[in-house]
């Protein structure tokens, strides 16, 4: 049996391929610890025996949602130098093509919490200017933010 799983903030569903037919469940999700409902849908489905599984894939949208709702935990944002206000740009995708005003939604991580570093990629990844250690010491040690339980670091190629 091959199983798939994807857990969500409301239910974990369970895609499983056995004996060459594919059948969907689904359980409540754990919120307070989503392995819970991932580990109890599978004995479920195998009876107690996990060792009836050929394989299991897993993926879940516990994250991105946690970062869409804004849930998540403060973070900041290391960039290259140059593109502190990446996540203010954005794209030219607009919720109403016409608005003259529009509504556009506060950036996930504030511009206080983006810290540029000097270093550069090209396209494939290739280090055009390699990381200066002492901008990765000083945005990581920012005197004017407060103290973050994590970093997200966005690298720019040219």
């Amino acid at each position: 049996m091959f199983v798939g799983v994807d857990i969500g903030g409301t239910f974990t569903d369970f895609a499983v391929f056995k004996d060459g037919r594919l059948t969907i469940h689904k359980r409540l999700s754990t919120p307070t610890d989503p392995s819970q409902a991932m580990l109890d849908g599978l004995t479920e489905l195998t009876g107690g025996d996990l060792t009836r599984l050929v394989g299991v894939a897993h993926g879940t949208t516990v994250a991105t949602n946690a970062i869409l709702e804004r849930k998540g935990a403060k973070a900041a944002l290391l960039v290259t130098a140059g593109f502190r206000d990446i996540l203010a740009i954005g794209r030219q995708e607009r919720p109403d093509l016409y608005a003259l005003h529009p509504r556009i939604p506060a950036p996930v991580i504030p511009r206080q919490h983006s810290f540029e570093v000097d270093e550069r990629l090209d396209h494939t990844g290739a280090v055009l200017r390699p990381l200066d250690p002492a901008s990765l010491d000083a945005a990581s040690r920012p005197s004017d933010a407060p103290s973050t339980p994590c970093w997200a670091i966005r690298s720019r190629s040219c």
